[in-house]
């Protein structure tokens, strides 16, 4: 039986990494079997042009890339992944959750196309690309972490002070290109049917565990009847 792939999406510094980890630690608890995975993975090989590509080697905006052929370096990225550590175990009925996916390259390449024409013609192109041509699977479910960028911001300047450096890449440093991600994630979220969670509420950000209550109810419903405990 084939298993599920949950996908949970969000901008640079809204919580992705830290609710993909807590909805893993509380799925295993629950006897599931699952597997984290997470984009671009920068320990394999595969990411070597992403790295090129974010670190500037390629233009020092990301502007500088067309989205076709960036998209090109994060596809190769992705099926690397996908062959080599975790197919076999979705197949078998597990279920993958990934912090960042085709989704994020959804957003973060469409955003360069300020037409609304061609960025439907890239949407299309990417899908057929990735989940027709390369054969990635679909997502089951993709969770958008809703976070404006005021306070993702502000995030990002808190975790760079305790890290004690603020290095950025291409797209970090651009203020008016993530401000313009933001706008695109909730546009293509409609077009998907991704499911929402906010992370502000009356202006107050909501705490870690309030939004990862509400991402595990939305998760627990897709996965009623599927990969039982047991």
């Amino acid at each position: 039986m084939t298993g599920k792939l949950i996908i949970i999406e969000a901008g640079d510094g809204c919580g992705k990494a830290t609710q993909t980890a807590k909805l893993c630690r509380r799925l295993e608890q629950e006897g599931r079997r699952v597997r984290k995975v997470e984009f671009p993975d920068y320990q394999s090989p595969s990411s070597a042009l992403i790295k090129m590509y974010l670190q500037g080697h390629f233009g020092r905006d990301a502007a500088a890339v067309n989205p076709y052929a960036a998209s090109t370096f994060y596809a190769v990225d992705r099926f690397a992944s996908y062959k080599a550590d975790w197919e076999g175990f979705l197949k078998a009925g597990g279920i993958v959750v990934c912090d960042r996916y085709t989704t994020s390259n959804m957003v973060h390449q469409a955003v360069k196309l300020a037409d609304a024409a061609a960025r439907g013609s890239f949407l299309d192109w990417l899908w057929d690309f990735e989940f027709v041509k390369m054969g990635l699977p679909v997502p089951d479910a993709v969770i958008l972490l809703d976070m404006p960028p005021a306070y993702s911001q502000k995030l990002l300047a808190e975790r760079a002070s305790k890290a004690g450096f603020a290095e950025k890449d291409i797209h970090e440093q651009d203020q008016a290109y993530l401000t313009r991600c933001y706008d695109c994630y909730r546009q293509i979220a409609e077009r998907y049917g991704w499911q929402i969670v906010s992370c502000v509420k009356d202006e107050t950000l909501r705490s870690i565990d309030d939004i990862h209550e509400e991402v595990y109810a939305r998760v627990a419903g897709l996965l009623t009847g599927a990969d039982n405990p047991g």
